[in-house]
């Protein structure tokens, strides 16, 4: 079990390493132009990490109603259960 908990860290530190290597590699800066004339002015680094954070927020988003509704069917089933569980035991003395 150990092994795999060492191994476990030392993929998550060498994928940090790759990271922060193509980090390094992508500081130039890079001009977003949004409506009405707009701009800004920023590393590409910056812009890859906050379009990676908006797409990982639009998944979790689209995750939640699935999940929100399977905790219900969770919750109703063991309602359920505890109810039928409770009839079947006999009265005690």
């Amino acid at each position: 079990m150990k092994l795999i908990t060492h191994l476990s860290w030392l993929l998550r530190a060498l994928l940090f390493l790759a990271i922060f290597a193509f980090a390094l590699l992508n500081t130039d800066r890079v001009t977003l132009r949004f409506f009405l004339g707009q701009t800004w002015e920023t590393p590409m680094i910056v812009v890859l990490l906050l379009f990676f954070a908006f797409g990982a927020g639009i998944g979790v988003l689209a995750c939640l109603p699935r999940l929100l509704g399977q905790r219900r069917e969770i919750h109703k089933l063991e309602r359920e259960l505890r109810a039928a569980g409770n009839r079947s035991l006999p009265p005690q003395a």
